[in-house]
């Protein structure tokens, strides 16, 4: 029951676009083993039509041009999925920073040093330019 009160709120505060949510599946699905056995599937299909091609040139040709499309949209799929995830995770460390200085700011008062070490994370993550 918990878990699907979550799943509720995640879905009403879900704010991400389409291609997004998109994205997101792509990646689930691809990072599975199923996926493998599907190109590995292929794989052999293309090598067991061997007969069925007039001319062997043709036949490399196809599985590397179907090859190629396919690893360009994963690697562009995969790499916005990368991007977003970096974000996210930068994101959660600049929050964690900012608590961090904000208690060292509050326990700075008698210490000198801590008076420091809070300009000198500040400094380090960029927090002075955020707010």
């Amino acid at each position: 029951m918990e878990r699907s009160a979550k799943a509720a709120r995640e879905q009403r505060t879900d704010q991400r676009s389409t291609f997004d949510k998109f994205v997101e599946q792509i990646e689930l699905r691809v990072s599975q083993a199923p996926f493998f056995g599907i190109c590995a599937g292929v794989v052999v299909l293309w090598v067991v039509s061997i007969p069925l091609w007039k001319d062997l040139h043709e036949w490399q040709i196809a599985i590397h041009t179907v090859g190629a499309v396919f690893t360009l949209l994963l690697v562009v799929l995969l790499e916005n999925a990368s991007r977003r995830s970096s974000e996210a995770l930068q994101e959660k460390l600049n929050v964690i920073a900012e608590a961090l200085a904000d208690l060292l700011d509050s326990s700075a008062q008698d210490d000198p040093e801590l008076k420091k070490a809070e300009v000198k994370l500040r400094e380090a993550v960029g927090l002075e330019e955020r707010h």
